[in-house]
């Protein structure tokens, strides 16, 4: 079940993956976990506690850690892989595609500080590009939960499936949104508030931003629906055309460059199936800065503000197209 009434998180959503990680290792004994050296913030630490020996520290080696991913999983044993998103999507990207995504191997990757949220970390530890390089690998699969409830459920959906599953966190606390009855699936989505204007499709940490447009829209008579895309591969096309054949408009916001994101994807599947009018928003090719999260939104074209505006402008279009 879900709610638009945000309530504050106790926990970012790196920690409750990573607390999820240490239930499922008493579920299966061969299960496995390994670490870039930075257990402490990846939160894996958890499960070296419980498991030590089954918990592996590889040391700021992210292409050797993969490398022996990919070994613990041609062997037979799942294995969770865990880094800052920024050095496992640039660093180590040949050995996943190479090693793990074309044998199809089952390993499971914790992304931790995806996107803006890294940031007062800058931008050497802001991974605004981890969803186009990820996505476009074969094999693998993208998931990327907005609360605490959502990272355990997706730890969940990314063990019930087989071969490599990247799933995005953050590094802070932000809201909660779910409650324990919500439901996720591979290639799903959770509709988080109905609406005939116009759809706002978003996923992780900017859907918050996207509640609170929809309130600040509902204000100037604007019915926003708000859906979370939390499987960005593969997506759920049958619920997000639905619900734009309904609307007739389409606005994507997305913590990530505009370039290869989601906002690509569903551009292209609006012209090909049913075209409305459209607009992204993301990083415009630029680098962001260390930071306050909040500005760092509002800098770049991320807020609620921004999409509130973008709303605006794309209903503003298609009332003119039908005038």
């Amino acid at each position: 079940m879900t709610t638009t009434a945000l309530s504050k998180a106790k926990i970012p959503t790196r920690r409750a993956f990573s607390e999820r990680m240490v239930e499922y290792g008493a579920i299966d004994n061969e299960f496995v976990v390994l670490e870039a050296d930075i257990g402490y913030s990846t939160y894996s630490y958890l499960f070296g506690d419980k498991y030590p020996e089954r918990y592996f520290n590889m040391g700021i080696a992210e292409v050797g850690m993969f490398a022996g991913a990919a070994g613990f999983a041609a062997n037979g044993r799942t294995v969770v892989a865990s880094s800052y998103g920024v050095f496992i999507t640039m660093r180590a990207v040949e050995v996943i595609r190479s090693f793990i995504c074309y044998p199809n191997l089952n390993v499971k990757i914790l992304s931790s500080h995806g996107g803006l949220t890294a940031a007062i970390d800058g931008v050497t530890h802001q991974a605004t590009e981890d969803i186009a390089s990820m996505s476009t690998i074969p094999n693998m699969k993208v998931l990327v939960p907005a609360d605490p409830v959502a990272a355990e459920k997706l730890f969940d959906v990314a063990l019930e499936n087989d071969g490599p599953v990247f799933t995005r966190l953050m590094r802070d606390a932000y809201y909660e949104i779910y409650d324990e009855s919500a439901t996720f699936t591979l290639g799903g989505s959770n509709t988080l508030r109905e609406g005939s204007d116009i759809t706002i499709v978003t996923y992780g940490d900017m859907v918050f931003q996207a509640v609170e447009a929809a309130r600040d829209l509902a204000g100037k008579g604007i019915e926003a629906e708000v859906i979370d895309a939390y499987s960005i591969k593969p997506y759920d096309a049958e619920g997000i055309l639905a619900s734009i054949r309904k609307t007739g408009a389409l606005l994507v916001a997305e913590n990530h460059q505009k370039k290869n994101g989601l906002g690509y994807e569903l551009g292209i599947l609006s012209l090909r199936e049913h075209p409305v009018p459209f607009d992204n928003l993301g990083l415009r090719d630029t680098f962001a800065e260390s930071g306050d999260y909040y500005k760092l939104l509002e800098k770049y074209g991320l807020s609620s503000a921004w999409i509130t505006e973008a709303a605006t402008n794309l209903v503003a279009k298609k009332e003119q197209k039908h005038a």
